[in-house]
């Protein structure tokens, strides 16, 4: 039987239920209730859900955390989470408060400066390609006018327009390599908008536009952010070994590119999980975060850790391309919320409150590593969830807690255990 279906997009949401489950399920009636249960009970609510994407038929919600005590550039912040992943929430906090103690995080906006490209293919004589470009490139900005006038206003707009040759990579390939300052939108319409006049307006005969699209990789929309104290402040037991393994350990995420991808992904749970909860664009942060870490050819980490005169300082360096107005910013009451929470930063500010989550993050995954491991602290909140699974009640939830607190816990030993309560009982 063909599952390709006619008209799908013109069924209401009900009608794509039905055929889905018909389809797929063999009308089991609970697949019906799993998808209209996650619906919301206020109809305006679920309204502006349906209008985000194409072919709803229910909503997948992320659990929604706060993360409190941080402190950066001398201000106290909640920061708000929206993570499946347990452990993120906790080790963020954690963390705030361990270096509220010690000064808190220092966090500065390097540039803002975000690119789009126009790709286009050339097979005459460079000379003249150039000297076309110089005789275009005042109306190329011309024709954008009514297209920046806003934006200009809010301190923003093109910033310059570049003549590239590409041909060493690609035969015939020259692009136009455009800068832009967005100020606190993330800009992505305006660039493409932008992008697309400039194009129409370059376009003649032998050249022939293939594309015009911002970019994601945004090196120069770069925030560091960083935390440091004294060696004898960092760890009860023993804070040299301490300063020095962690040192180490950033050493090798920095060496061996299979440990960077999991380093640089622990600094992306806090990151992308406060990127979600403000409403920005996850996957563009997590696209020219990585590009950025193989900037020099190799994949590396993302933050870097030093001890010099007896001072212990570790930081990051990352591309976050950010916006605190447009798109789901101003649209999912979540996110509205998360920035208000934020005091309703620019878009500057949410830049150093967002690295500031992935440094917090990757501090709290490395002091695990090098001092119990990490999975003593994964395997407890795990422990809840496998508990949840065998359907335990509270007394039984609290037992099971308690009998595990100094035995190694995997999913077959807490079965056995439950097994055992239940039989015993």
């Amino acid at each position: 039987m063909s599952k390709i279906v006619n008209g799908f997009s013109k069924l209401n949401k009900l009608e794509k239920i039905d055929w889905l489950v018909s389809t797929y399920f063999n009308n089991e009636t609970k697949v019906k209730q799993v998808l209209l249960q996650y619906w919301n009970s206020n109809p305006l609510l679920q309204d502006l859900h349906d209008d985000f994407i194409e072919n709803t038929i229910s909503n997948f919600y992320l659990p929604f955390g706060i993360a409190p005590n941080f402190v950066i550039n001398g201000k106290d912040y909640t920061i708000p989470m929206a993570i499946e992943e347990s452990s993120v929430v906790a080790a963020a906090s954690l963390v705030a408060k361990f270096w509220s103690t010690r000064g808190g995080f220092k966090a500065e906006v390097i540039s803002t400066v975000k690119i789009g490209q126009i790709h286009f293919m050339y097979e005459g004589d460079k000379a003249e390609l150039e000297h076309y470009f110089a005789s275009k490139k005042e109306n190329l900005f011309k024709v954008t006018e009514a297209i920046t006038e806003n934006m200009k206003k809010r301190g923003g707009g093109i910033l310059d327009i570049e003549l590239r040759d590409k041909t060493a990579a690609l035969k015939n390939y020259y692009q136009l390599h455009v800068t832009f300052e967005t100020a606190d939108s993330m800009g992505a319409n305006f660039i493409n908008s932008c992008l697309e006049a400039i194009a129409s307006e370059f376009e003649k005969e032998d050249i022939q536009i293939v594309m015009s699209i911002l970019s994601n990789y945004v090196p120069e929309c770069l925030v560091h952010a960083e935390v440091s104290c004294k060696v004898e402040e960092l760890y009860a037991e023993n804070s040299e070994l301490f300063a020095q393994k962690f040192v180490q350990a950033v050493a090798i995420a920095n060496a061996e590119p299979h440990r960077a991808v999991t380093h640089n992904k622990g600094i992306m749970n806090g990151i992308d999980a406060v990127v979600i909860a403000t409403g920005n664009d996850f996957r563009a942060i997590e696209a020219g975060a990585h590009a950025y870490a193989a900037k020099s050819g190799r994949y590396k980490s993302l933050t870097n850790a030093t001890i010099e005169n007896g001072i212990f300082k570790f930081w990051i360096e990352i591309p976050l391309a950010l916006g605190t107005v447009g798109g789901l910013t101003k649209l999912h009451p979540l996110s509205k919320l998360s920035l208000k929470m934020l005091d309703n930063p620019s878009a500057k500010e949410l830049m150093q409150i967002i690295a500031v989550a992935g440094l917090a993050q990757n501090f709290a995954a490395l002091r695990a590593l090098t001092t119990t491991g990490i999975q003593k602290g994964h395997m407890k909140m795990h422990l809840t969830n496998i508990i949840k699974q065998l359907g335990a009640s509270d007394e039984e939830k609290e037992y099971l807690i308690n009998y595990f607190e100094h035995k190694t816990i995997t999913h077959n030993a807490v079965v056995e255990a439950y097994n055992k309560l239940i039989g015993e009982k």
